[in-house]
């Protein structure tokens, strides 16, 4: 038997925090993925094997194909985030993947985002440990203190344990 690995609470940003490191972002592309990703929950990957037909403007929904355990689910797509979208798609006009990389017929890769998470974090000043699934994590916490119950947001998220959830 293994001994019991250490759990530690993830770090969480305040909604300030959050502002000031999306405005940080110096790419419009990737403050997008990055935006999507807080208003979403959703992982980096979820965010950017998006495409274009999986925003569904009229039920107000994203649709996350094959996600973490290769589940599809439904998450709400706020009137803001649409608009936000709606002005990416007007500037870059993607065609399949919402988030295109340097080769259209793939998306961005994570590394790129990952990186302009560390550049976004040094350039707001921010003293802690930002990485693109934080924004998850701060997705999770500012639903619960806002008053959604655990349930909903493990829904959101696409967790199969609450436990999981609660670890958020």
């Amino acid at each position: 038997p293994f001994p019991k690995q250490e759990r530690r609470l993830p770090v969480v940003l305040s909604r300030d925090e959050v502002a000031q490191f999306l405005a940080a972002v110096r790419k419009p592309k990737h403050r997008t993925v990055l935006t999507v990703m807080y208003a979403a929950g959703l992982r980096l990957s979820e965010a950017l094997h998006l495409k274009v037909a999986d925003i569904d403007s009229s039920r107000m929904v994203i649709r996350v194909q094959l996600g973490k355990g290769r589940k599809d689910r439904y998450v709400p797509l706020s009137p803001s985030l649409l608009t936000t979208l709606r002005d990416y798609w007007k500037a870059y006009r993607p065609t399949d993947w919402l988030f295109p990389g340097a080769d259209p017929a793939n998306p961005t890769p994570q590394k790129t985002i990952q990186n302009a998470c560390l550049r976004a974090r040094r350039k707001a000043g921010l003293t802690k440990a930002v990485h693109a699934h934080t924004l998850r994590h701060c997705f999770a916490t500012h639903l619960l203190e806002s008053g959604t119950d655990l349930r909903t947001i493990q829904i959101f998220l696409g967790h199969r344990a609450l436990n999981t959830t609660a670890r958020y």
